[in-house]
């Protein structure tokens, strides 16, 4: 869906923040072949080790842990993935529009409480490909809540965007306008 009649209610078009839904599903899929071997390793090593006590008890732990939280993550990322699919932040002079499966929302700057939730980089190994790099929350007054990461492109620049206008009332100018 491109940009609307109704999208030029909050004025002129800024850029757009489009979020990767393809590295989404990659990673979800990741996730998930991860927890399946390690379930289908863990169970029979489990089964094996019944009765024993030399080692293969912790490897059987390890192996069943693996696979249990491989599969939890690659569920969780999964179902964002769909939920979120398409999604993208359009930034405009007066507000946002924030599209997902074809569906779009106005979201005035006057709509927005604030920016929530940031979290700080996370220097974990991994976390920028993991989407767990940067994250915040755009928190809106109607209590809702649109939570951004990392597979968002320009995430940081997106919460600058969001906190100065909301905060600090220094409104983006579309193309071609100067301030």
């Amino acid at each position: 869906m491109r940009r609307t009649e109704a999208a030029r209610e909050l004025g002129g078009f800024v850029r757009e923040h489009r979020t990767d839904g393809s590295r989404r599903l990659r990673l979800a899929g990741a996730l998930l072949v991860t927890g399946v071997v390690g379930l289908a390793f863990g169970v029979p090593v489990t089964i094996a080790s019944i009765g024993t006590t030399d080692g293969a008890p912790e490897l059987a732990g390890l192996l069943l842990g693996v696979g249990l939280v491989g599969l939890g993550l690659g569920i969780w990322r999964l179902t964002q993935a769909l939920r979120t699919r398409e999604q993208c932040f359009d930034v405009h002079e007066r507000g946002l529009t924030h599209r997902v499966a074809g569906t779009a929302t106005l979201i005035p700057w006057s709509g927005i409480e604030r920016i929530g939730s940031a979290s700080a980089e996370d220097g974990r190994p991994l976390a920028e490909a993991r989407g767990m790099g940067f994250g915040f929350a755009i928190e809106l007054r109607d209590a809702r809540k649109i939570r951004v990461d990392t597979f968002t492109e320009d995430a940081r620049e997106l919460a600058a965007t969001i906190h100065r206008a909301v905060s600090l009332g220094e409104f983006p100018q579309g193309r071609g306008r100067r301030p």
